[in-house]
């Protein structure tokens, strides 16, 4: 059936440029405009309409009061550094935890604790308990919360009834959250679609091309355009505080999964375009204070990968097919962004078929809910589905929390903040968008871990002088191993550790950690593992409680930890956060060497050789080899890929039905939503190609080879005794 595909349809050469390989496109085509390139978005190109539409979400998420207080009404108000984007179920629950999250701690924290004992009847679940023990939120203490920050939240998915669902969840149902909590903003795209999309990223994806494509102004959801014009219109003008983006999604599935890259690309898309603008805006609009000023944004997908392994449990086969398939398609397109320069052309043409939808990608595995529930002689409990769940959503926010407070300004707390809390500003290391621009790129990982500073019995003034002196209540050896441990609940402090993604299988990498430990923390029995040892750059950020400072030999002996374990960083990056919880934390990102873990590799194969491999090689064992062949060798054998690979993907090996008649109903729903007929995109345009699976292949080589040479010192004043 894979050889068969292609026999009604147009061969690579006559398909949408989509499909062909970069260069290609760009010599054929650098002279057209933007709009009949590769990616075909709709950007609002108006000003005037854009600056209304944010105007007007402005309005919604920061509302008047009391309107006829002329300096309340006259205040413009600044959107949060931070937007989460939280799509398809998976993604739209943990951002609407999140949510949840930072609205009830901002609840606490104005109402002085009022509502405690009314909380404290409720029936709580884990990430709950975590951030009120994170943030002292009880009555018996002295210490106040200190997260205040209130990311916007968008919620996304092509479920008609997700409004209902998030009205009627947990969340929605407590203090009239979604009325109150003015920062989150469903997604309705009900009108385009309302049935999912039936586990199949590649029908996910069109769909959303089809939402991206279509002018605002058509939607019959007036709020749309509002939320169009914030994601992606406005994306790194003055107008426009949010620096940063966060796309939450599941690759396992097909909406989040399809989505998801599609939102990234045409955000892309326009920041891009706006690179390239030269138009000089009048004296008036720059007096409106609403100029072009352009800046930088740093963007990211948290993607929640599947299991692959569990025990007892064999996973659909799909869901690691369609993780695969976006894992795929990211690192060819960080593979054209950040290295294919074989043909390098300036042109802003060229520049514009570079885009990739975000500047990194988290990766988070679905195993931490496994490990995270093993008891203390390993064995793994009989957990649900909501239950593993949370795990996860718990995870996640904890990563979230650490990133927003490390990169937050003023503006993002509540006005009073600093002063009630006590904390000096100056004291603070912040990573502001363009430090995370210029610090992470690919696939990312995470560590994480935390531990409580003791208090009793012991004054903030004398505890103070303790750490002065060098006190040992603070193990950094420890704390930095449970980050890079495999995933496990800490139950003092509420908190999931370890870390997001396992470099290699989960019984090896105990014995390596075990060697580890029992060596003293000596960095051999880890570093040689090409997720420790191909990691191009680290960040690390270290949050502290008020009043609590970390000794100059604490933080000298992490750094020494870092160097030992990843030998070949060209950067690394610290963010020391005053302030933000009351517990002292360490979250490190670890950059592009995830793409070598063996789950990464694995679901790439597994998306390959389902639906690219011919059939002599869909069922044994070659491919498989041959892959680990193609980014070990010197050199790439192109010509040995060609003859084991058809030339496109085959859809219908995850749809498991008629490719050919599902092909034109949605194709016909393009066609009846955008009318102009250049702006058609059929869905062969959109799958991948072989040309994706090999510039993966070179993007993983990349890595696979890479390292740096030490910095030696060169001396003019040779005494001539050494040679």
């Amino acid at each position: 059936m894979t050889a068969n595909i292609e026999k009604d349809e147009p061969t690579i050469e006559e398909i949408s440029p989509q499909s062909t390989e970069i260069d290609k496109a760009v010599t054929s085509s650098t002279s057209t405009s933007f709009a009949n390139e590769r990616y075909m978005y709709f950007t609002e190109q108006d000003l005037e309409k854009i600056l209304a539409n944010i105007d007007a979400l402005r309005s919604s998420v920061f509302p008047i009061d009391n309107p006829d207080n002329e300096l309340e009404a006259g205040k413009q108000q600044n959107f949060p550094s931070v937007c989460l984007i939280g799509l398809g179920r998976c993604g739209s629950n943990i951002a609407l935890d999140v949510a949840s999250l930072v609205y009830n701690a901002r609840n606490f924290y104005l109402n002085e604790f009022e509502n405690e004992e009314r909380q404290s009847r409720e029936q709580e679940y884990r990430p709950m308990r975590w951030i009120k023990r994170g943030l002292h939120l009880s009555s018996g203490q002295d210490v106040k919360p200190v997260f205040l920050i209130e990311p916007l939240v968008m919620l996304g998915d092509l479920d008609k009834d997700i409004e209902g669902r998030v009205r009627f969840s947990n969340k929605g149902e407590k203090a009239s959250f979604l009325q109150e909590y003015t920062k989150m903003k469903i997604m309705d795209l009900s009108e385009v679609h309302a049935g999912g999309a039936g586990n199949a990223p590649i029908l996910g994806q069109y769909l959303a091309r089809i939402i991206l494509n279509k002018d605002t102004q058509r939607f019959a959801n007036k709020e749309w355009k509002n939320i169009h014009s914030y994601l992606i219109d406005s994306c790194g003008i003055k107008a426009n505080q949010s620096r940063l983006y966060f796309y939450i999604f599941s690759a396992g599935g097909g909406t989040g999964s399809g989505m998801a890259s599609e939102f990234g690309l045409a955000q892309q898309y326009a920041y891009m375009s706006k690179t390239f603008e030269t138009r000089v805006l009048s004296e008036t609009e720059d007096n409106r204070g609403h100029s072009f000023v352009f800046e930088p944004i740093f963007t990211s997908g948290i993607c929640i990968l599947p299991n692959i392994s569990d025990h007892g449990v064999e996973m659909s086969e799909a869901l690691h097919i369609n993780a695969g398939r976006l894992l795929c398609k990211y690192m060819a397109e960080e593979w054209d962004f950040s290295y294919n320069f074989d043909k390098e052309d300036s042109s802003d043409a060229s520049a514009m078929h570079r885009i990739r939808p975000w500047n990194a990608m988290m990766l988070i595995s679905n195993d931490i809910m496994r490990y995270a529930e093993e008891t203390d002689d390993s064995g793994i409990q009989h957990i649900d589905v909501n239950a593993m769940e949370k795990h996860a959503n718990q995870y996640i926010s904890q990563q979230i929390f650490n990133i927003l407070t490390a990169q937050a300004v003023t503006t993002d707390y509540d006005e009073n903040y600093f002063r009630r809390a006590g904390i000096d500003i100056g004291e603070t290391i912040r990573l502001d968008a363009n430090d995370l621009f210029m610090s992470l790129a690919g696939p990312v990982a995470l560590a994480y871990a935390e531990s409580v500073v003791p208090v009793e019995n012991v004054s903030n003034l004398d505890r103070i002088k303790i750490l002065d002196r060098g006190g040992n209540d603070l193990d950094i050896d420890d704390l930095f191993f449970r980050s890079i441990d495999l995933p496990h609940f800490n139950k003092i402090t509420q908190a999931i550790e370890g870390i997001s993604l396992l470099p290699i299988e989960s019984s090896r990498y105990r014995e390596r950690l075990s060697e580890y430990l029992k060596s003293g923390y000596d960095a051999k029995h880890l570093k040689d593992l090409h997720f420790f040892k191909n990691c191009s750059s680290v960040v690390s950020i270290i949050s502290l409680p008020k009043d609590y400072k970390l000794s100059y030999m604490d933080l000298n002996r992490l750094k020494s930890h870092l160097n030992a374990l990843f030998p070949n960083t060209t950067l690394k990056r610290y963010a020391l956060v005053i302030g933000a919880s009351a517990n002292i934390s360490l979250t490190t990102l670890i950059a592009k060497s995830p793409c070598l873990s063996d789950d990464f590799l694995t679901l790439i194969v597994a998306y390959i050789k389902r639906c690219f491999a011919r059939d002599n090689y869909r069922f044994d064992e070659k491919l498989d080899q041959a892959m680990l062949e193609f980014i070990r060798a010197e050199v790439f054998d192109e010509a040995a890929l060609d003859l084991m690979l058809e030339e496109f993907e085959n859809p219908a090996k995850i749809l498991d039905t008629n490719w050919y008649a599902i092909k034109p109903m949605y194709e016909k729903k393009y066609r009846e939503l955008i009318r102009e007929k250049d702006k058609f995109v059929s869905i062969n345009d959109i799958r991948l190609t072989r040309e994706s699976v090999k510039k993966s292949i070179k993007y993983l080589r990349e890595i696979y080879r890479h390292k740096i040479s030490k910095t030696k010192v060169v001396s003019l004043n040779d005494d001539g005794d050494e040679v």
